[in-house]
């Protein structure tokens, strides 16, 4: 299986999906979400399941920053900003809804960009696919979906980009 995202260039993801950006939520959360594309997928594939998370805020935060779940994602290409349009498949609670950011599960249950504070950071984009629906529901955090994959992972593809300060 492998996943590509045309908002990485040259190893980088562009301004508009970060803190740079132009679209951004209520309350600051860079919101113009990322387009990507699944595709070689193993045959009994029946839904997909998303992190795209950031290792590298341990330095600044003291733990993972997760930017985006899904679940339960049935087709192979997500269009650029579709986060905040999807009907189609459920999005859980990123980590601008914990202590540090202060946003409420409902409003950070979707796409939140990159906005590292420190330095340059590494962000990381995993699929798995999966040999069943999670039926997860929305705003779901990254603890439930790790342990509604268990057994059901049938192959995994990341793609890794940085964005800087």
């Amino acid at each position: 299986m492998k996943v590509i995202s045309s908002a990485i260039k040259n190893g980088a993801f562009e301004d508009q999906y970060g803190k740079r950006g132009s679209q951004f939520s209520p309350n600051g959360m860079p919101s113009y979400s990322i387009p990507f594309e699944i595709s070689d997928a193993p045959q009994g594939t029946k839904s997909f399941a998303v992190v795209l998370e950031d290792k590298d805020a341990i330095t600044a935060s003291g733990f993972v920053w997760i930017h985006w779940l899904i679940a339960d994602l049935e087709h192979t290409k997500i269009a650029e900003n579709e986060s905040l349009t999807a009907t189609d498949f459920v999005q859980g609670a990123n980590s601008w809804a914990s202590k540090l950011g202060n946003f409420s599960i409902e409003e950070a249950s979707n796409y939140g960009g990159m906005a590292p504070p420190n330095c340059k950071h590494c962000y990381e984009l995993i699929v798995y696919a999966l040999d069943t629906k999670l039926n997860l529901t929305s705003g779901f955090r990254f603890n439930d979906l790790h342990f509604a994959m268990q057994d059901h992972i049938l192959a995994t593809a990341s793609v890794m980009g940085t964005y800087d300060v």
